[in-house]
């Protein structure tokens, strides 16, 4: 489907919802196509490192008071 600017203003909605239902718009100013809707490529997230792709669980008793007191007094030379 090809739309003027003024065309693409007025009817920004219904374009969008072409676009959505897998027409492609280009939007021209005069003659020559100086614009193209189209859907968005999926976002990928990358995780680098060891654990891509893999779950994390942290071990057990990571959140223990007693050794959190100790690594605490490490830090403030007691």
């Amino acid at each position: 489907m090809h739309v003027t600017i003024h065309q693409a203003k007025t009817h920004l909605s219904r374009l969008i919802a072409a676009v959505e239902r897998g027409e492609e718009v280009v939007i021209s100013r005069r003659k020559p196509p100086v614009a193209r809707l189209m859907v968005p490529a999926p976002v990928v997230v990358k995780r680098i490192g060891g654990l891509a792709g893999r779950p994390f669980r942290m071990g057990g008793g990571f959140d223990d008071p007693a050794a959190n007191t100790g690594i605490a007094a490490d830090f403030m030379g007691g």
